[in-house]
């Protein structure tokens, strides 16, 4: 499938190859018309007709080149974000059911936080600041669960 897409962009590499080696010639024909020449009036139909256009061709050719190839890279980031986000179907049985992040029954809240968090939360665990949660602040709605550890709040 990588290959059929690339074949695509090959024609606009050649074509910037092409165009960046005509260029080169008629720039080295203009240089060549214009060098045999001793008066500025009989240099410029070379000018005009060959070195101009060359460097045209080989601006357009360098464009070509660059479009060409930011269009492969496009293509393999695409690919490559393609194999990222590729998901099995969801009823797969083979699939491992996942296990909660935490799973104590204690719960903490760190002072000035927003969150209440239970003991073995990734955000809390291991800090000493964390205190055990104030049940008014819960009931006041100043704390929300956290959406990692997903506590649920104990009614005593």
């Amino acid at each position: 499938m990588r290959t059929a897409r690339l074949r695509t962009v090959h024609p606009v590499l050649w074509a910037g190859w092409a165009a960046l080696a005509t260029g080169a010639v008629l720039c080295v024909i203009g240089w060549y018309g214009i060098s045999g020449e001793r008066y500025a009036e009989r240099q410029l139909p070379y000018l005009a007709s060959c070195t101009v256009p060359g460097a045209a061709l080989i601006i357009a050719g360098a464009v070509l080149l660059a479009h060409g190839r930011n269009t492969i890279a496009a293509l393999r980031v695409e690919e490559l974000y393609g194999l990222l986000v590729a998901t099995e179907p969801e009823d797969d049985p083979a699939r491992p059911a996942t296990a909660p992040l935490a799973v104590s029954g204690d719960l903490l809240m760190v002072p000035g936080g927003t969150l209440w968090h239970r003991a073995d939360c990734p955000l809390v665990s291991g800090k000493v600041e964390a205190v055990p949660v104030d049940a008014k602040l819960v009931a006041s709605g100043e704390l929300g669960p956290c959406p990692i550890c997903e506590p649920v709040e104990e009614t005593d």
